[in-house]
């Protein structure tokens, strides 16, 4: 359980914060920025949900709630002592990506196949799910540089990869199924 009852401490007032398992790094150090931009993206699926029908917004609830176990996984270095931890960690775990896989088959079999690039926009929710979708692919990217000098929980890499295709396909859907993509024309503009 988590309780906060002071907001602010003064702790991070000279540069750095403490992960999970209590040892203080910069605020610039990767893992920061990783698990901070899964927190960025997790703010920008908060916004796209202000446009989402019923079921998408329950989706997104889902997916925002598997972000904070992201951040908490990303936070939390040195997995090969999990198992000595007072408290066990929460680590990313495969049935969320397969859940997401799942979503995504469902969605994709409403959809025809695309005969062009998409560029972001259509519909409010739409465009909403494309900044969802890059922000992801960042966060994605500074997990993978992460994972090259530090252990990962390669769950929380795939989760973030499928994340940014669920964002995608769900953007198709709420452009009325892909009939109002924005679809990209090469050299249109020459």
């Amino acid at each position: 359980m988590v309780v906060l009852n002071k907001i602010y401490t003064r702790t991070g007032d000279a540069g750095e914060t403490a992960l999970g398992n209590g040892a203080r790094v910069a605020k610039h150090s990767l893992r920061v920025t990783a698990y901070g931009t899964v927190d960025e993206a997790n703010a920008t699926v908060g916004l796209a949900r202000l446009h989402a029908s019923e079921e998408i917004d329950a989706r997104l609830a889902a997916i925002q709630n598997d972000l904070f176990d992201l951040g908490a996984d990303l936070c939390r270095p040195e997995m090969e002592k999990d198992a000595e931890a007072e408290y066990p960690p929460l680590r990313m775990a495969a049935s969320q990506v397969a859940r997401l896989e799942s979503e995504i088959d469902a969605m994709n079999d409403a959809l025809e196949p695309l005969r062009s690039f998409v560029l972001p926009g259509g519909s409010p929710l739409a465009a909403h799910l494309h900044l969802c979708r890059t922000v992801s692919r960042r966060a994605e990217r500074m997990t993978v540089e992460l994972a090259t000098l530090e252990t990962v929980n390669p769950d929380a890499v795939t989760y973030l990869n499928r994340l940014s295709d669920w964002f995608f396909v769900a953007s198709r859907i709420a452009n009325d199924d892909g009939r109002e993509d924005v679809l990209w024309v090469p050299g249109k503009n020459r």
